[in-house]
């Protein structure tokens, strides 16, 4: 069966979320990663990319980077700021780019799961991206990347998204400056959500091989 939990969110006031938000971290390279956080200091590259704020010729990997990724998600916190949920909760992401719309539940799952192949994978990953996101997920002791999962399509957990929905206002509505429309709603009751998905047999890992594979204790 599939294990999701409700989490404590760390997330940005609403009037910030548009500039908070950041693509991925490995679908960028250092300049256009540079690029993309120039006079936002609010970016979220600046913890993901930390070395966008240090000399060029650094090296990606050095002490440096990591230590400055820490110092980056600090002020973060503390300058946006970032805001701490009280209560655990599950939440319903929507992206629309053109005509195409995905919906998806943001949620933890199981390393447990992930180890034992429940949460499947089809790619094999490098032992060097691996320890870069297990040192970058030990120095900020939290894990800033998501991993993208999907699942055999379940009839229960559409209704239940879909009542997650139905007249529940979003947290956050915006569109980022890649055009991409971003909409998250927090779910009323997750409970109904996390029994659904102890029907589902297995996960498939569809993005983030490395930020999953570097969470794993196998990984450290």
């Amino acid at each position: 069966m599939a294990i999701i939990r409700p989490f404590n969110a760390l997330r940005p006031p609403a009037e910030r979320a548009a500039q908070v938000a950041a693509v991925p971290y490995d679908v960028v390279n250092t300049a256009e990663a540079r690029e993309l956080a120039s006079g936002n200091p609010w970016s979220f590259l600046h913890v993901s990319r930390p070395e966008i704020d240090l000399p060029d010729d650094t090296p990606i990997y050095s002490d440096e980077v990591y230590a400055k990724a820490a110092t980056n998600f600090e002020e973060l916190k503390k300058g946006c700021p970032l805001e701490s949920e009280e209560t655990p909760s599950l939440y319903v992401y929507r992206l629309k780019m053109g005509e195409q719309v995905q919906t998806g539940i943001v949620a933890c799952c199981s390393i447990d799961e992930y180890d034992q192949d429940i949460i499947r994978k089809h790619e094999r990953t490098r032992r060097d991206k691996e320890d870069d996101r297990t040192r970058h997920i030990l120095v900020l002791r939290a894990q800033t990347g998501p991993v993208f999962l999907t699942y055999r399509a379940q009839e229960k957990i559409d209704s239940l998204v879909a009542e997650a929905l139905n007249g529940n206002p979003p947290l956050y509505d915006f569109v980022a400056n890649d055009d991409i429309h971003h909409t998250i709603w927090r779910v009323p009751t997750y409970d109904p959500l996390v029994a659904a998905f102890k029907e589902v047999p297995y996960l498939y890992i569809a993005d983030g091989h490395h930020r999953a594979a570097s969470a794993s204790p196998r990984a450290r």
